[in-house]
């Protein structure tokens, strides 16, 4: 049986949720696509900030473009308060519990977005009680001034 489903999602369109009780450390998905070089997914239009973009940094020379039905994994959406974390193998990239989930829990990461100019053009929807209000990773989340509830 699978760790995950698909279902109608709270924070965009659709989310992969725990299909049963999952236990942190456990490994849920492997995060799917094609190896790029990194040059290509700088100079490729397909890539640039106007659209979603599902793309991982693998290591200096490649990343990986996730932007493929057959990537599930792809659906995962980003909160502030994340369960899951994404570490790297090789060439590949897996999403792990970071900590214990409930069944029919959504599962989330911190898509790790730097702050920059134009971190505005992406709100978070994660409606957690610590959200920053945009998809800014955890580190750099500081030099938000924080929504208010």
């Amino acid at each position: 049986m699978k760790l995950y489903k698909i279902k109608k999602s709270k924070i965009d369109k659709n989310g992969l949720y725990a299909n049963q009780n999952i236990k942190k450390g456990t490994k849920i998905i492997e995060y799917k696509g094609k190896i790029i070089s990194v040059k290509q997914s700088e100079t490729n239009p397909k890539f640039d900030n106007g659209k979603a973009i599902y793309l991982f940094n693998i290591n200096k020379k490649y990343d990986l473009d996730g932007d493929f039905k057959f990537n599930t994994a792809r659906l995962i959406n980003h909160s502030c308060e994340p369960n899951c974390e994404v570490f790297g193998s090789g060439l590949k990239i897996w999403v792990y519990a970071m900590k214990n989930i409930k069944k029919d829990e959504e599962l989330s990461y911190d898509y790790g977005f730097n702050y920059d100019d134009d971190y505005k053009a992406y709100p978070c929807k994660c409606g957690t009680k610590n959200c920053a209000g945009y998809i800014v990773r955890q580190g750099s989340r500081w030099r938000i001034k924080k929504k208010r509830k």
